[in-house]
């Protein structure tokens, strides 16, 4: 089976024949250099399939797919709500969070929040890419940003990362079978207000992730890392 994996849109089954797009045609045929009669992999969240390059015409590829290869995933859903940052540093931090298993992505507008605005189509060029190169079935969804309050409507345990706390682990038991969702500040932190509605909120265990105080990509990997130890 080739290493190559792609994400497809539209719905995959044995013996399907479809054409890739322009993009992923031009990084098949071009890029990899993957010749007629040779393999790659596609998925979605229905799953993953092996299919062949029945030609190339005009550079588009044409496949048949001929395999399959795995189920769809059933992992627990993990959530980042974040503050948006700069784009040079969000595309990192979209990056190695998708790594890490988040299955929603809920961009979060804190008093203190400095990039106000997302570009959501490039950041879910990066999801995908991410997924692609993790060898992910599941492709994590990106919301719209959002007010604090109407986020805090969701029905989830949450993990708050709390400079002011002095607890360094998750209880595990009180994670109930519900998204785990790690939620982490702007740059200046949460205000008071903040903190204390993340607080009042049903479910919330605060946990500080480290002595220093670290920057907004950092602070991501580091309760992504914690998170997946606790419940895995």
């Amino acid at each position: 089976m080739s290493n190559i994996r792609l994400f497809f849109q539209k719905s995959l089954s044995l013996n399907l024949i479809d054409k890739l797009d322009k993009s992923q045609s031009h990084y098949i045929s071009k890029v990899m250099r993957v010749k007629e009669n040779e393999v790659f992999s596609l998925f979605n969240n229905s799953g993953e399939w092996e299919a062949k390059i029945l030609n190339i015409s005009k550079s588009i590829v044409e496949f048949n797919v001929t395999k399959h290869l795995r189920q769809k995933e059933n992992n627990k859903q993990i959530w980042l709500a974040f503050s948006p940052i700069k784009s040079n540093y969000f595309n990192f931090m979209i990056q190695k969070a998708t790594e890490l298993g988040v299955t929603k992505f809920s961009p979060i507008i804190f008093d203190r929040t400095v990039v106000r605005k997302i570009n959501k189509e490039r950041l879910e060029k990066v999801i995908i890419e991410a997924a692609e190169q993790s060898n992910r079935i599941n492709v994590p969804i990106i919301e719209e940003p959002q007010k604090l309050k109407h986020f805090l409507s969701n029905d989830m345990d949450l993990i708050f990362t709390d400079l002011n706390t002095t607890n360094t682990k998750i209880d595990v038991k009180k994670l109930r079978t519900k998204p785990t969702c790690v939620i982490i500040g702007p740059e200046g932190d949460f205000s008071e207000k903040e903190r204390d509605e993340i607080l009042k909120f049903d479910g919330v265990q605060s946990i500080k992730i480290n002595e220093n105080i670290l920057r907004s990509e950092t602070a991501v990997i580091s309760a992504l890392s914690i998170v997946n130890y606790a419940i895995n």
